[in-house]
């Protein structure tokens, strides 16, 4: 392994941190190694990329499929809003239907009432009497009047409430297609930035060879794993003794039996999950239904204390909330980590914990 080669390394990080402008703080990157003056001969000592610049290159990861993480949560909101906005759409325009089916009966109602005055004259009930033939059938008939006005008034004031109601129908169904338009544009900006961090993270990976790859590994499984002492350590587990619920039971059998299926950002199954979507799929297969995304799962979800947690509960990660994993007991966690993994099983204090919620509660 030349000089060359660990400067390829060094040179493709720096490279993606100019690309995406979006490298976290405070990370360190070996300098390139200066340029030859000559061609170096055959017998050069090789040097080879070292772990401090694997170091480098697993923290420009993290940085990478974080925020991907993000935008990912951002395209599942967008989406299950714009989702939420077609059924909305949909109603109103049954609505409107049914409305302007209602109006155009009004309508008619209205113009035989109107043909019927028509045909009478238009005289008022004093004038009909003295006019009569049978002035005792129509006293008798005075009741039917006096109840035909009523109704009259009524349609009137039908018709008009339904005139209004149509009217309101349509200026929602117009709010509603414009809000339907900014978040396809949301889904689409959200997208975009998904691609363009998982593209990045990809080329900076093929980078490496094989061995680098496989001590890359190693050195994310040692931060994991040091991450996680700590975090036993820290007596974090100490008083969790909570039993998991009939529902958490099986929301833990519903992520177990997922084990092994890939990553995929905005999947929710069956074949592949992200993150929440995972999650979200789980308890929607234990009867209760809980947001999309991990957000939404942090926002809306009661919180509970690490030492109250059980099994089925889900644990957020990092201060943004952009990862949730299922708590299955004993200090370990199911979840689906990023592109390029699988669901798997891991520890409970492998990544910064910002809190537990319940679904159940």
């Amino acid at each position: 392994m030349g000089a060359g080669r660990r400067a390829l390394i060094t040179t493709a990080v720096t490279v993606v941190c100019a690309v995406t402008v979006l490298a976290a703080p405070g990370i360190a990157f070996a300098s390139p190694a200066p340029t030859p003056t000559s061609t170096p001969s055959a017998t050069a000592s090789p040097t080879p990329v070292t772990n401090k610049d694997l170091e480098a290159v697993r923290e420009k990861l993290d940085a990478l499929y974080h925020d991907a993480a993000v935008a990912t949560d951002a395209y599942n909101a967008a989406e299950e809003k714009s989702q939420k906005q077609s059924a909305e759409i949909v109603e109103l325009a049954k609505k409107i239907v049914k409305g302007q089916e209602k109006l155009d009966e009004l309508k008619d109602r209205a113009g035989a009432a109107a043909r019927s005055q028509y045909r009478t004259g238009g005289l008022p009930d004093e004038a009909q009497l003295l006019l009569s033939d049978n002035p005792q059938a129509f006293l008798d008939g005075t009741g039917r009047v006096l109840q035909g006005q009523r109704a009259t008034k009524g349609l009137i004031a039908e018709l008009t409430r339904t005139q209004q109601d149509l009217k309101q129908y349509t200026a929602d169904a117009s709010a509603q297609w414009q809000q339907l338009e900014k978040n396809r544009q949301a889904k689409a900006t959200a997208k975009k930035k998904v691609t363009t961090q998982i593209a990045a993270a990809e080329k900076l990976e093929s980078q490496l060879e094989k061995q680098e790859k496989e001590r890359l590994a190693k050195l994310e499984q040692q931060a994991a794993l040091k991450a996680q002492t700590a975090w036993l350590d820290s007596g974090a587990l100490k008083d969790v003794s909570g039993k998991a619920t009939s529902a958490g039971k099986a929301a833990v059998a519903y992520a177990t039996a997922q084990l092994g299926k890939p990553y995929e950002w905005g999947a929710e199954g069956p074949s592949t999950y992200d993150c929440s979507g995972l999650t979200s799929q789980a308890w929607a297969s234990a009867g209760d239904p809980i947001p999309r995304t991990s957000q939404e799962q942090w926002k809306q979800l009661p919180h509970v204390a690490v030492k109250d947690m059980r099994p089925g509960d889900l644990i957020i990660y990092f201060d943004d909330a952009s990862h949730v994993a299922m708590y299955i007991g004993d200090g370990a966690i199911i979840h689906a980590p990023r592109p390029g993994r699988t669901v798997t099983v891991a520890g409970a204090g492998s990544m910064p914990i910002l809190g537990v919620v319940r679904p159940d509660a």
